[in-house]
């Protein structure tokens, strides 16, 4: 029996007629809407219904957003990012550190959520406030990320005084001066602010001579430092530590519409921060992704990172005041102060909307459990060893707190007065010992009044520590008598001096 083999030619045309069966049945499948959505989806995670496929975020060059960078494992979408195998959504961080074109980029829509800062907020309020702007949620507290660099001579803040100072208005920065020259009994006026763009020009300024201190980001402290024979870092958010709380904030509507997947935003930059603030291995390969998203080096990053606290989904409770038991800085706490303290000195800040407009309800329909989402611990101060007395203060604040003759209990009104003029600053500057030195006039015995002011002196700082909850091993207690006497009134010899040397001295010591 024979077999009919086939030619060439027929093979190449059955081929030809098998490829064009399958191209037609291709072209016809591919024709179908339903097939063809299928077909390209194949190999992608899918966007939730409703869900945007990806969130814009306005940040600068700062560390304290390096929780959220590291969840996502990048400034860009990216296919090993948490956000999209957790969440099935893209995040996109948008580095934007000119600050009019943040903002207008927020206003025109190409990020949703863009950085800012609580105790600065109030003066940007009228700008923003067609766009009913609420807060997300908090991403860090600074923490030596701001200083003022001073010139040799400059060792309290009462040296400030009649000095120029560069800084950069209406930002963080002019907010830190604000409140140092408050704990150094100073108010603006008595010092030469010398208005920069920003925090670098601000350490430019320095650098080249033309100022006395200034106002600065790190790593610009320490090049100021490095570079300025005799100059030091006065202060910095390393014990000023619930000054500056970098916060986003997003369109009201925008929070409305998307409030599930901004939750789980919070959520997966929560876990982030946990996993950094737990390990130090976790913020190596943090430093990593911030120094490629921020075209800096690592070690600058990682330095960047340690320079604030990366807030927990506990310290976002406690920001938020939904936790009564915390009687730290609240941001509304932050706001409120801020919002006054900026008209004081001239800027519209009379009208900013009120702090239950301004918060959103994000955090709260979030749960995190466990010790790592816990908040923040106080720092733990080590008891006076008896060598504290003598020790250089920051700042000194004169506060007139009233006492019958020979008594040391204080009264409500006394309490009042402690809570008007020293205990916000005690909170903001949470890092730093307290040394309280009670004061007398000359009437009576001195070892009387030593004793006496010494009593006194404890009284403010135990009410301190009952009401505000502060560590007893925080303050350091001195009884002057009546051996400090104000200036000009060295001898007693009018009602007035007496009752100017009748006086609580608070003052700021650097742990």
């Amino acid at each position: 029996m024979s077999t009919a083999k086939l030619t060439t030619f027929s093979k190449i045309l059955i081929t030809l007629v098998v490829m064009g069966i399958i191209g037609f049945i291709l072209y016809k499948v591919t024709r179908n809407p339903e097939i063809k959505d299928k077909i390209t989806s194949l190999g992608k995670t899918e966007t939730p219904e409703g869900y945007r496929p990806v969130i814009n975020i306005g940040v600068v060059t700062w560390g304290g957003y390096s929780g959220g960078q590291y969840f996502n494992n990048g400034f860009k979408p990216n296919p090993g990012s948490n956000y999209k195998k957790d969440y099935g959504f893209d995040v996109n961080f948008e580095v934007i550190d000119d600050f009019d074109a943040s903002r207008e980029a927020f206003k025109n829509g190409k990020i949703e959520l863009l950085w800012a800062t609580i105790d600065a907020l109030p003066t940007e309020m009228e700008g923003l406030e067609q766009y009913d702007p609420q807060v997300v949620f908090q991403a860090d507290w600074s923490r030596g990320g701001d200083a003022v660099v001073v010139r040799r001579g400059i060792n309290s803040v009462a040296d400030l005084k009649g000095k120029k100072i560069a800084v950069a208005p209406m930002t963080p920065s002019h907010s830190f001066l604000l409140w140092l020259l408050e704990a150094g009994d100073l108010k603006l006026k008595d010092v030469k602010v010398v208005e920069v763009p920003s925090a670098i020009d601000a350490a430019d300024a320095f650098k080249s001579n033309t100022v006395d201190a200034a106002v600065v980001w790190s790593p610009d402290d320490a090049d100021c430092v490095s570079k300025v024979p005799g100059s030091r870092v006065l202060e910095s958010t390393k014990n000023a530590s619930h000054i500056i709380a970098d916060v986003f904030i997003a369109k009201k509507s925008f929070i409305q519409e998307n409030k599930k997947q901004l939750q789980e935003l919070y959520e997966g930059w929560m876990k982030g921060a946990a996993d950094l603030n737990k390990s130090e291995d976790n913020k190596l390969k943090a430093a990593k992704i911030l120094a490629e998203g921020l075209n800096q080096p690592e070690d600058f990053c990682l330095q960047a990172i340690n320079n604030v606290r990366l807030a927990t989904h506990g310290d976002n409770r406690d920001f938020f005041g939904l936790n009564r038991d915390y009687t730290g800085v609240t941001g509304e706490q932050l706001y409120n102060k801020m919002k006054t303290k900026y008209q004081e000195v001239g800027y519209n800040t009379g009208n900013a909307r009120s702090w239950r407009l301004l918060a959103s309800d994000v955090v709260n329909g979030v749960e995190l459990t466990g010790s790592d989402h816990n908040s923040e611990g106080g720092k733990v101060f080590q008891a006076d060893s008896g060598t504290e007395n003598e020790k250089e203060a920051i700042s000194t604040k004169k506060v007139s707190i009233t006492f019958r003759t020979g008594e040391f209990i204080l009264d409500d009104n006394a309490k009042q007065i402690i809570d008007l003029q020293f205990t916000d600053i005690a909170k903001a500057f949470s890092n730093a010992k307290i040394r309280i030195e009670g004061n007398t006039d000359n009437v009576g015995s001195r070892d009387a009044n030593i004793v006496l002011s010494k009593k006194r002196a404890q009284s403010v700082a135990d009410y301190l520590i009952q009401t505000h909850k502060m560590p007893r091993e925080r303050f350091i207690i001195v009884g002057n008598g009546p051996d400090n006497p104000v200036q000009g009134c060295e001898n007693n010899d009018t009602d007035a001096c007496k009752s100017k040397n009748r006086r609580t001295d608070f003052e700021l010591i650097s742990d």
